[in-house]
This record gives structure tokens, C-alpha cells and sequence, in this order.
């Protein structure tokens, strides 16, 4: 009997971001492996999970930029939430089962306000045990279908702006812009507490991570549809790897000077500031990070194997 030898398939080495808006009921890491096959690429990550329940923006980091991913999973967010009021769920959100019911009192607007100015600023949150950390390796999640509960550290978040949008007699929609490491169920179900009623989370969508604002435009659909328009349509709609880093200073170096940092060797720069920096070439070519070493020179921190 002959035997056929499978050929594995060549990935392409592409390097950029493409700012996805995740549709609702797919996790994040399965819009990530439908867009990574779309774009046929090597390698790939995502900046931050979304939960099925939740649509919206989702950073997706080819090639070399993934080095840079943790600058947007760092990044402040922005939230549109809406919230069902009169009910507490298991996970604090629709997907869970509802385990209290209680009527919704006649808030006046300086209720409303009274009780949204307690969770503006700076809070302490206790991370859901429906929540993606883990706990000696295991997400919390799988802990918790298995009715687990294991103790979970309070963590400091911010609350930039807490806006309500609209009331509706059970639903108010909220907009949120908060630090990393905020959950959002969380912060439904503690406003929920503050009325006196419970409450949890129907609907949310990222609008905004980091310096990237929501594409509408940009969904599993419609990257199918280009995509049957060929890999430069796709290509065209890259971001830089240096994108999400976009507000650093930026230097540019010479052709000299280029060489020796590629290699690994600090150079001197005139008016180098402190703080991280995006080296350029003479080209105008990224070639990664850099930072002010104990002498004063620009030495490498996370460069690229090759120039963009």
C-alpha cells in the first residue's frame, strides 16, 4: 500500500495588528484562530480576552508584534455595558443561573447619580471566579463549574468615567472607561448592590484598548469576504508592530549607529530621554525598543529580527 506523506502547509511570516470586533458567542481565542488562518499567518496572539458574551474591539498581533502585546493588555479600556437590574446570576452575568430576585426600586437622577459617584475613581475589586486567572495553572472558570471557590486577592482598578447612557424600568446601559484588570460583571453586580436589587451584565462591547478605537467594520464577515480578494487586500489593513506604542518618543538612528544596535551594542543619542523609546533606522524602518542604560547610552530592550 502506498503511503502519502501529508505536506504541511507554509504559513506566511507577516508581522502587524488588526483591530477585530469579535462577534458575540465565540471566545477570544477562537475569533483569534479563525483570523489567524484567514491571514494564513505563522504566528499570532491576542491582546486581552473578551468573554463570549462580550463583542467588540479585539487587538490580534501578528509576528513580531506579539512582542509587544503586553503594552495593550496594559492599556486602559472602554466599555458599553448594559445591565439588567432585579437579578443576581452565578457568574454576574446572562450565561449564569439567576439566584435572587428583587424588586427594583424608584431611583430619582440624583439617586442614580449618588449611587454611580461611589464607583467612579480609584476601587478595590475582587476578581470573579468566573474570571480567566488562574489558580495554580487552572483558570478560575473551571474551578467554578466544578462549584470550587478559592480565595482571590482584592486588586486596585481605576474608574475614569462612569456615564449612564440610557434607563429603561429593569435595564440601564453604562459606559465605562477604567484601567486593566477591571471586571466589568463585577462592577455591574457591586452597582446592583449599591440600588439594593442585584444586578448583572446582558450585553458588553470593548469600544476602545490602549490608543485603538473600535472598527465596526471590521468583523469575522467581513475579513471573509475580503480575504476572497487576496492576502494584499487583507495585509492592507495592518497596523504597525509599534502601533499600540504610538505615544513614545521616537528616535531615529544612522546607518552606523543602526548596525551596532542590531548587534546588541549601545549607542550614544543626543537628547535621549529617559523613558522607553521607538528606534527608527535612517529609512525610517522600526527596529524595536530602547531604553537609557547606567552610562547614558541607548541600549536595546526588545528589538525585531529583522527591519520593518
Amino acid at each position: 500500500m502506498a503511503i502519502v506523506k501529508q505536506v504541511k502547509k507554509i504559513r506566511r511570516s507577516i508581522d502587524g495588528i488588526i483591530l477585530l470586533d469579535k462577534p458575540l458567542g465565540m471566545t477570544s481565542n477562537h475569533a483569534l484562530q479563525h483570523v489567524k488562518r484567514l491571514y494564513n499567518a505563522e504566528k499570532a496572539g491576542h491582546t486581552g480576552s473578551l468573554d463570549p458574551l462580550a463583542t467588540g474591539l479585539l487587538p490580534i498581533c501578528f509576528g513580531e508584534a506579539t512582542k509587544y502585546s503586553q503594552h495593550l493588555l496594559d492599556a486602559d479600556k472602554v466599555y458599553r455595558t448594559k445591565m439588567r437590574l432585579g437579578q443576581k446570576t452565578t457568574t454576574a452575568d446572562a450565561e449564569g443561573d439567576i439566584i435572587s430576585e428583587r424588586p427594583v426600586p424608584e431611583l430619582s437622577a440624583a439617586d442614580i447619580e449618588k449611587v454611580l459617584a461611589q464607583f467612579r475613581g480609584e476601587l478595590k475589586q475582587v476578581p470573579s471566579m468566573y474570571s480567566a486567572l488562574k489558580k495554580d495553572g487552572r483558570p478560575l472558570y473551571e474551578l467554578a463549574r466544578q462549584g470550587i471557590e478559592v480565595e482571590r486577592e482584592a486588586r486596585t482598578i481605576q474608574i475614569y468615567r462612569l456615564e449612564l447612557l440610557k434607563i429603561e424600568p429593569l435595564f440601564w446601559e453604562l459606559e465605562v472607561a477604567c484601567s486593566k484588570g477591571t471586571y466589568i460583571r463585577n462592577l455591574v453586580e457591586d452597582i446592583g448592590e449599591a440600588i439594593g436589587c442585584g444586578a448583572h451584565v446582558v450585553e458588553l462591547r470593548r469600544l476602545a484598548s490602549g490608543p485603538f478605537q473600535l472598527q465596526e467594520n471590521l468583523g469575522l464577515d467581513d475579513l471573509r469576504q475580503l480575504a476572497e480578494q487576496g492576502f494584499e487586500v487583507l495585509d492592507a489593513l495592518l497596523l504597525p508592530p509599534w502601533a499600540a506604542m504610538a505615544d513614545k518618543p521616537k528616535i531615529t538612528l544612522s546607518d552606523t549607529s543602526t548596525y551596532y544596535l542590531m548587534h546588541g551594542n549601545p549607542v550614544q543619542v543626543n537628547g535621549l530621554p529617559v523613558e522607553e523609546v521607538l528606534i527608527f533606522d535612517a529609512e525610517q524602518r522600526f527596529l524595536g525598543l530602547g531604553q537609557m542604560n547606567n552610562d547614558g547610552l541607548l541600549a536595546p530592550k526588545r528589538l525585531l529580527k529583522s527591519k520593518q
